[in-house]
């Protein structure tokens, strides 16, 4: 008797465990989920409203959710937009990622065009543009400048080791690591532009002139 006496009594104890397992489970997506929310829209608010109109509470506003609920994941401005700097370059490697993965066919022209057309995709695009507008922050901002340069180094580095996997380059070749970094830096520049006028008839020969360039010389 005193057995299942002990199997009944335990078997709340399980059940009552299972459930609160199973609570914490929608509780804690439900956390993750606010948090790719006011991490997102901390990226676009910057890329929109650049450092200053991007608050706590402009945030949260687009985010759809409360600026206490912001500040419990974010307790600090500083807090938010540093996860945002690292969040930005979380998306902006998945974009270099998906370009590895999708840039297919044989070597040659199109190919090359296609590797450079991508590339200079990631820096007239919004990540782009909120990356620009921490840059600046975080030349005045102290609690910004090691993280944003730390950050911005190692995605350079991992920028340029893409593209020259992208397009097969071989740097023991003199002059081809030039060749690539002067392609990355082009497309900052494109970036920049971008910045003040919309131009992409002008983009698009400067894109199909560094292609031919970029084949030319790493062939």
């Amino acid at each position: 008797m005193s057995g299942v006496n002990g199997a009944a009594a335990g078997e709340p104890d399980g059940a009552a465990g299972g459930s609160d397992a199973l609570a914490q489970g929608p509780k804690q997506d439900r956390s993750r989920a606010t948090r790719r929310r006011l991490l997102a829209a901390a990226v676009a608010c910057l890329a929109d409203h650049g450092w200053h109109g991007s608050t706590v509470a402009v945030v949260a506003e687009r985010a759809g959710v409360s600026r206490g609920a912001a500040q419990h994941h974010f307790p600090t401005r500083e807090d938010l937009f540093t996860a945002a700097v690292e969040h930005m370059a979380e998306e902006r490697s998945a974009a270099l990622r998906c370009v590895l993965g999708g840039a297919g066919g044989a070597p040659g022209p199109a190919r090359t065009h296609a590797v450079v057309s991508a590339l200079v995709d990631l820096y007239t695009g919004p990540l782009f543009r909120a990356a620009l507008q921490l840059w600046v922050a975080a030349a005045r901002e102290e609690p910004l400048r090691g993280r944003v340069t730390a950050l911005e180094a190692r995605l350079g580095r991992e920028t340029h080791r893409m593209a020259v996997e992208l397009l097969g380059a071989d740097e023991s070749a003199p002059g081809v690591r030039e060749t690539v970094q002067g392609l990355l830096d082009m497309a900052r520049g494109l970036g920049l532009a971008n910045l003040l006028s919309e131009d992409a008839p002008r983009r698009d020969g400067v894109v199909a002139q560094w292609s031919h360039h970029v084949h030319t010389a790493l062939r």
